[in-house]
């Protein structure tokens, strides 16, 4: 898994462990984001859940658009899964998110997982993506 190390990913993916192993897999994705938000919670991180993300189109905002599970610290898109395999169409959602909000790492936990460590994908968003350019428009 390529990972940007930095303290926060550990607490976070150690917060997805202690809820993987106190619950394990085979539940829906609903049973696993509030037990999670409590691991947060308890580690006092600063979360945002179930962030509705507007796109701009054409100059029109389209509101709930989307809907990132989590933002964690203003620095990294968590998204939850309870699947048999994470597909490339789950990748491309992260990155679509990571480029909404302009943060360059996000997870993807997967709790269908026997092993929680096996249903960790992390995704880094092309540097591109987090340009800014002068009107505050996401650089194309």
């Amino acid at each position: 898994m390529t990972l940007i190390s930095s303290p926060l990913v550990q607490r976070v993916i150690g917060c997805a462990i202690e809820v993987h192993r106190t619950l394990g897999p085979g539940l829906l994705e609903s049973a696993y984001r509030p037990c999670f938000a409590r691991e947060l919670r308890e580690l006092r991180l600063r979360y945002q859940a179930e962030l509705t993300l507007p796109v701009i189109y054409k100059g029109e905002r389209v509101d709930c658009a989307y809907r990132l599970d989590f933002f964690i610290e203003d620095a990294l898109v968590v998204e939850i899964k309870s699947v048999e395999r994470i597909i490339p169409v789950h990748v491309s959602q992260v990155v679509t998110y990571l480029r909404l909000v302009k943060v360059r790492q996000g997870l993807i936990l997967n709790f269908h997982a026997p092993r929680m460590k096996d249903g960790i994908k992390s995704v880094l968003a092309p540097e591109s993506i987090v340009d800014v350019d002068s009107s505050g428009e996401l650089a194309s």
